[in-house]
């Protein structure tokens, strides 16, 4: 904790995401309006009008309770994708770094034929397939994403599975499910906290360009990648509905990977031990 606080880009990044979080957890008591409350006599105010903070959009909705509830999508998704990512990577990780041989080679295999892929293209090509929706956004994205934590996973445990406590915990009769998720598991924690607090922010970006593609959430959901698509054709006559979503957006982001730079220096115990001498 004490590295971590040491770091102000992190603290101030923790600050900034904080605040999103709050208002995606308490936005129906945090929005002035209903995010899909059209207003057609209001529709095109500026930010700073009365009543308006952020302005309004083309249909007269209130751009600020709109973006509100926009980070209750984006953050909810990310977190979703990640964790689908991270379950599903650390386990198939687990097994092919234990065990080795058959198991070892399928598990790489996959990864291989998802990494000769481009991320995003493939992502766009399954959704082209399953249609445009918020679930199947997260489903797609979550499976997708899984080879980052099963080389990481892979990497760890074949350094661990040789280590004296696994030994001893063999030698008593423990069983391999246990040293797995008992001894091994523990020990694999923080490069994976690490590598999921940035890829939290790699979620939310994909999201977003999905939602700006028109692949992901629809209209009216107030989606902040959504947001930036029905915005791009007023940009002339209201630059707000494409500039605020997308300043949201670089600081959800930017904050996450400050935190995840953080988090990576803080729990690394190498670097902990270069910072001791």
């Amino acid at each position: 904790m004490r590295t971590f606080m040491h770091n102000r880009l992190a603290v101030l990044g923790l600050i900034v995401l904080t605040g999103f979080v709050c208002c995606a957890v308490f936005a129906q008591w945090v929005a002035p309006y209903d995010p899909l409350e059209m207003d057609l006599g209001n529709k095109f105010l500026p930010p700073g009008s009365e009543g308006h903070l952020l302005g309004t959009d083309n249909f007269g909705r209130d751009f600020l309770s709109r973006l509100i509830f926009g980070s209750r999508i984006s953050l909810s998704v990310g977190l979703v994708v990640v964790t689908i990512a991270m379950v599903i990577g650390t386990f198939l990780g687990l097994i092919a770094g234990y065990f080795g041989g058959f198991p070892d080679i399928v598990v790489m295999r996959l990864v291989e034929i998802f990494y000769s892929f481009p991320f995003l293209v493939l992502a766009v090509a399954v959704m082209a397939v399953l249609g445009p929706s918020l679930y199947n956004v997260m489903l797609v994205l979550g499976i997708v994403s899984w080879p980052i934590y099963a080389r990481l996973v892979r990497g760890q445990v074949l350094t661990l599975r040789e280590e004296t406590f696994v030994e001893a915990a063999r030698a008593v009769g423990a069983s391999n499910s246990r040293i797995l998720f008992r001894h091994i598991l523990p020990n694999c924690s923080s490069p994976i906290i690490v590598t999921a607090a940035m890829q939290v922010a790699s979620a939310i970006l994909s999201v977003a360009a999905l939602g700006f593609l028109g692949l992901g959430a629809q209209p009216p959901t107030p989606e902040w990648g959504a947001m930036l698509n029905e915005g791009k054709r007023f940009m002339r006559n209201a630059p707000h509905l494409i500039t605020i979503p997308g300043l949201a957006i670089m600081l959800v982001v930017l904050s996450l990977n400050f935190i995840g730079d953080a988090l990576r220096d803080a729990l690394d115990p190498r670097l902990r031990g270069i910072e001791g001498q």
